[in-house]
């Protein structure tokens, strides 16, 4: 048997990045040239398989985590959890940074608050002030930072999106248990940090910016331009602006450090202690529900036990003589929430109480606010009125020259293309929410690893250290991007509406498993495609799916769900090719005949127990569509 014949290793050669705790992966430089190109690759087999606390062995003593997703089958739930504990040492806020714009130095760092953030000042404070500010009295900007190399002492960040990886963990599944924050965190009271860091270090630290330009004759450019920025591990961090828009203006009338240290201690005196941490499972049923009381008793139980707490502190400080509130005058300033989706909660600053909305459940790779629907739309409208071909490509153009734009968008994204959303004269505001938008949008709630290798926005002069990302998506505003072809693959242009492919692309490679699955499937490949009609995608169909949907306006909420069964499909399509290909997928999910949860390796499942299921894998209703949807994916 020749070597192009035999089944590949799930190693194979496919692209493997390393560990790094740097702006820029230090296996960056010597790959740029073919690993932007390459397919995003998922995590191995083992990589899904949590170490022994008895043994540096992670094969021997660990245990399928897809497994661990569902402890309710196997264990009785612990008490419930707050997300954000009382007595939690993180902070919502960690720095509050202020820059301005000097006529004759440029951009300048004024005020790191409560201290300074080690790294590039010039860097951060160019990135505080985006081209084109001073045409502008407003402007909002998010950008994001991560632990830098050296020690973890020196807390050092630097601006990119390249967060630090374990291995070849590029992309994760929500679902397989590797999650931050998945179901058997709430149950599992030792695991916590280990799911929270997910094998890719550190969260991101998200920071948003306002910019905000006055007119003053007085100054030389007849303008003082000035920005504020609060930097939170909240992905949430929208929340944040109305603080925001009132600190800039104090700042303006009083540029000292005690305008900064007022923000910094009212942000972080939010009580958010009564919102339960909820599974996996229930974050999904929340999301997808519109039902306002869905899961309220968990908020009733927050409640309930914080009332007895504060019983048990007056009971042992209290003096006998003194009698104690009666309850209902305790229970009145704990209200239940009008609608579990959101928990209300409100910051003091300045002696205003400015209320505040967390979402109750945040999907992975959600930062901020964005519209699914608005992204959309804008590439949407000018493709229906006026459909103009795309450059043909196998990874991006899956049903033709005259592939949906959006569909082209998503195909880049999980083939790890180097993305650029240009917004050429609009806000930078404008910029990065479509990048963080196009991040969900890939990611469904189940995917990750987007967000880390996105730039909401970025500017010309940090195009070399740009380019040593494989396979980003940054958000830009000057024109001269679009000039550039080799920077990269796929050019989102806002105020067009266009899409397009670069002439310099490189072409999609073969790869052993592609190679092996033609090989296999040969016979059957023509008479499959020949039996088939139409698009053999369903890309097509799905899309106009979605238009309706927009038309009919079934919301924002309707539409996520939607794009998140999408890619629930396409994973589980792709956990079946590697498997038929491989003999083996990291999109492991566990079967009969297994390690069991709870038993020690080697034990093995009841598969009489009413929550064993007989195999696992996606579900064709026949052959003939199970090798169509295969021979359509493995170009992908």
């Amino acid at each position: 048997m020749n070597a192009a014949s035999h089944r590949p290793g799930t190693n194979g050669s496919s692209r493997e990045r390393r560990t790094s705790f740097a702006s820029i992966p230090a296996s960056a430089a010597s790959s740029s040239q073919s690993a932007h190109n390459g397919p995003r690759k998922l995590p191995s087999q083992t990589s899904l398989r949590r170490r022994s606390p008895n043994s540096s062995s992670s094969l021997s003593s660990s245990r399928p985590l897809s497994t661990q997703s569902y402890p309710s089958f196997h264990q009785k739930q612990r008490r419930l959890k707050s997300q954000y504990p009382l007595d939690s040492p993180e902070l919502h806020v960690e720095y509050i940074l202020v820059a301005s714009f000097h006529v004759d130095r440029g951009p300048i760092m004024e005020h790191q608050y409560p201290s300074a953030i080690s790294g590039d000042e010039n860097m951060l404070a160019e990135l505080m002030l985006p081209d084109q500010t001073h045409v502008r009295s407003q402007d909002w900007t998010i950008f994001f930072l991560h632990k830098d190399a050296g020690s973890e002492e020196e807390n050092e960040y630097v601006e990119s999106s390249v967060g630090p990886h374990t291995g070849n963990n590029n992309i994760s599944q929500e679902h397989g248990g590797l999650n931050d924050d998945g179901s058997e965190v709430s149950l599992v009271d030792e695991d916590d940090d280990e799911d929270d860091d997910n094998g890719e270090g550190p969260p991101l630290m998200y920071v948003l910016n306002l910019v905000n330009t006055k007119q003053d004759t007085s100054v030389k450019r007849g303008a003082v331009v000035k920005a504020m920025a609060i930097c939170t591990r909240h992905s949430f961090l929208h929340i944040y602006k109305p603080l925001l828009l009132l600190a800039l203006e104090d700042y303006f009338k009083s540029p000292f450090p005690e305008t900064l240290a007022a923000l910094y201690n009212s942000l972080n005196a939010m009580d958010l202690s009564l919102l339960p941490r909820l599974s996996y499972l229930e974050r999904h049923i929340l999301q997808a529900s519109d039902a306002k009381d869905m899961f309220i008793e968990k908020f009733e139980q927050m409640i309930k036990r914080r009332l007895e707490d504060e019983s048990f502190l007056r009971d042992s400080e209290e003096s006998p003589q003194r009698q104690p509130p009666s309850s209902s005058s305790s229970s009145s300033k704990y209200a239940l929430p009008r609608d579990t989706h959101e928990f209300e909660s409100k910051i003091i600053y300045n002696d205003i109480a400015i209320p505040v909305k967390v979402p109750s459940a945040t999907p992975p790779e959600t930062v901020g606010d964005f519209s699914l629907i608005k992204l959309i739309q804008i590439f949407s409208g000018p493709h229906a009125s006026s459909p103009q071909p795309f450059a043909l490509h196998p990874h991006l153009t899956s049903s033709g020259a005259y592939t949906h734009p959006i569909i082209v968008l998503v195909n880049a994204l999980l083939t790890q293309k180097r993305v650029i959303f240009l917004g050429h004269n609009r806000p930078s505001g404008e910029v990065a929410e479509a990048v963080l938008a196009a991040c969900s949008l890939a990611s469904g709630g189940i995917l990750r690893g987007f967000t880390r290798h996105a730039f909401p926005y970025t500017d010309l002069t940090k195009i070399d250290e740009l380019l040593k990302v494989p396979g980003f998506v940054a958000g830009v505003t000057n024109p001269a991007f679009a000039n550039h072809p080799e920077w990269w693959d796929l050019l989102c242009d806002l105020p067009s509406g266009r899409m397009k492919i670069s002439s310099r692309i490189e072409p999609a490679p073969v790869t052993e498993g592609s190679l092996y699955f033609q090989q296999q499937n040969l016979p059957s490949q023509s008479s499959v495609i020949n039996s088939a009609s139409g698009d053999l995608t369903g890309d097509s169909p799905f899309m106009d799916d979605i238009l309706r949907s927009i038309a009919s306006r079934h919301g924002e909420g309707a539409i996520r769900a939607k794009w998140r069964a999408y890619i629930t499909k396409f994973t589980r399509i792709s956990a079946t090719f590697e498997q038929t290909v491989y003999g083996a997928t990291a999109l492991h999910i566990m079967g009969p005949g297994e390690d069991s949860v709870d038993g020690r390796p080697g034990d093995q499942l009841d598969v009489s127990h009413p929550a064993t299921l007989r195999g696992h894998g996606y579900v064709w209703p026949d052959d003939v569509t199970k090798q169509r949807e295969l021979n359509v994916i493995y170009k992908r």
